[in-house]
């Protein structure tokens, strides 16, 4: 499975990859600076609040050879920095926001004749 995770390096800058992001369950704990039992009852509260569908946004997949490690999207990890009240998570809801308040206006620029080229001939 190719996927991408979300890091907070040591100056506090957040890096929200463009590709697919998919975080385990260590990856988010690592990532909000939390226990695993509170990022547990964070999602369970997710997802029992009807706010996303596990269906949609979790996937079991191999961590290693061997194991097996739930993981979870994006959407999840935009709930949790929402619902979490961690330094980390604060860095993670600015980095959003400010992507989401981030306009670009693109001006047009025209060209419209105001004077007569062209008279009406009979």
């Amino acid at each position: 499975m190719e996927r991408a995770i979300i890091t907070i390096s040591e100056n506090g800058k957040v890096n929200i990859p463009s590709g697919n992001v998919w975080m385990s369950e260590m990856e988010l704990v690592e990532l909000f600076g939390i226990l695993a039992s509170t990022l547990r009852a964070a999602i369970k509260a997710i997802y029992k609040s009807g706010i996303l569908c596990p269906a949609t946004t979790q996937r079991c997949d191999l961590a290693t050879p061997k194991n097996w490690a739930t993981f979870y999207n994006l959407e999840v990890v935009i709930a949790l920095a929402f619902r979490l009240n961690t330094y980390e998570a604060s860095k993670i809801r600015q980095k959003v926001l400010e992507s989401l308040c981030q306009r670009k206006e693109k001006w047009i620029s025209m060209y419209i004749p105001t004077g007569h080229i062209n008279q009406y001939r009979n």
